[in-house]
């Protein structure tokens, strides 16, 4: 690579908060102490649908930062309901619970917002850059990262017009495969659109960053020069493990994040009622924590349910009070989605679950990637929707494990999704795919 200055287009930054936002905060600051030049374009009054200033204090100095001005339909949007500031987030509820008015704004926002409401950011960045940033001959290499694949088309546009720019496009998620890309009520027009822009994107861009082996492997079959750099931790976030922190008094399962309908674990719900119902002592000391966003409706639900009254809801709190909540749990969860095509999907949280060393129950399709790492690492176990057998005997061994205060594991595997480790592995991938 013949430069170490980068130039790195997101619309997820601090103070932006979530998963969304981590994995090039984390990347910028260890670039920067590798002796990189970061100038970074983000928009100026974005709409996130999280924020959490906290993270602004991890900010690198140093970084050449442009701010610029973006239109966002969703302000609109959210007057008339409600339901679109999840719609912004790739939150959707299951086709039988939308509101007439919700699949309006579904159909509107997949047919009309290609690739997505951030669209109207392009054309004004792409020119900032052209006249403001690309004012010598020797280009900095370029680094778009989406969602929104908005951020995309500006590298497409600029590469199309810069031939000898090296452009690297990282895909926190996929783009015609992610969750609800067949939620979105799309048009034949409309999905031939989309399929035409991800594969312009993929094939003119020099490197394809993906976050999961699954998805690596699909860009390639699409024409990309792809590889997995997968989300990571930092052990400088993580609290110390210590006794004192640690409630003893209570067997506790916690989830950390966002939890919508589509990734609901009615099996778990259906096994912990039947374990709350057959073990006395189970009554008595178990506690099920929620930390972020839990839908109304899978709330509504757990109401009704007999452990109902052991149930902690926190809502969103900032991120390093999150990790302190996953360090106290005895058990995490992660949930993905059921269909197998799907099973590309690792959650950024799953790494700081590991992190932690606190046992994990993962629910996805068979062979999915989380389950891989899983069992690289030791760090849990993973089921599929229908394994109610195997799930009850797993949780009624986690709890007993619990009683005899079994310690927790190594984590010794871990350090290899450790930041640092994984900005080594980004920076010997652009020596070697941009010389």
């Amino acid at each position: 690579m013949g430069s170490k200055h980068l130039l790195l287009v997101t619309y997820y930054w601090p103070p932006a908060g979530g998963p969304g936002v981590q994995r090039w905060l984390k990347f910028t600051r260890y670039l920067c102490e590798m002796g990189y030049r970061i100038t970074l374009v983000i928009p100026e009054n974005p709409s996130y649908p999280l924020t959490d200033e906290t993270l602004l204090k991890e900010v690198p100095s140093g970084l050449d930062i442009h701010r610029l001005p973006i239109w966002e339909p969703y302000t609109i949007a959210e007057k008339f309901s409600r339901s679109n500031k999840k719609f912004k987030a790739g939150q959707f509820d299951k086709t039988q619970n939308q509101s007439i008015l919700s699949r309006i704004s579904i159909w509107i926002r997949g047919n009309f917002f290609i690739p997505d409401a951030r669209r109207f950011w392009i054309q004004p960045t792409v020119k900032y850059i052209q006249k403001t940033i690309f004012t010598s001959q020797q280009l900095p290499v370029l680094i778009t990262t989406g969602p929104p694949h908005s951020v995309h088309l500006i590298g497409l546009q600029l590469k199309t017009s810069n031939s000898t720019l090296q452009w690297v496009a990282d895909f926190r998620d996929p783009w015609t495969e992610i969750s609800y890309f067949s939620e979105l009520k799309l048009t034949n027009l409309a999905r031939k659109i989309h399929y035409q822009m991800e594969s312009a994107v993929l094939t003119h861009s020099d490197l394809v960053l993906a976050t999961s082996y699954s998805d690596a492997e699909n860009f390639r079959a699409k024409g990309a020069n792809a590889y997995c750099i997968t989300n990571g931790y930092d052990p400088e976030d993580l609290p110390e493990a210590s006794s004192e922190e640690k409630d003893r008094a209570h067997f506790t399962i916690a989830y950390i994040g966002v939890l919508e309908q589509l990734r609901n674990p009615v099996i778990l719900w259906d096994v912990l009622e039947e374990i709350y119902r057959e073990i006395a002592e189970f009554r008595s000391v178990f506690r099920f924590v929620f930390v972020g966003k839990v839908d109304p409706k899978i709330i509504l639900n757990l109401q009704n349910r007999n452990f109902s009254s052991n149930i902690d809801y926190k809502g969103y709190i900032p991120h390093r009070k999150a990790l302190e909540e996953m360090n106290r749990a005895d058990t995490l969860l992660l949930t993905n989605f059921p269909d197998s095509k799907h099973k590309g999907i690792i959650p950024g949280k799953l790494f700081e679950y590991l992190a932690s060393a606190v046992p994990i129950i993962s629910f996805g399709p068979n062979n999915a990637d989380v389950s891989r790492i899983l069992s690289y690492t030791s760090g849990g176990a993973h089921f599929g929707y229908k394994d109610t057998s195997a799930l009850k005997e797993h949780i009624r061994e986690l709890f007993n494990q619990w009683q005899n205060q079994v310690p927790r594991r190594s984590t010794e595997k871990v350090y290899e999704f450790s930041r640092k480790n994984l900005t080594l592995a980004l920076t010997s991938l652009l020596e070697q795919e941009l010389n």
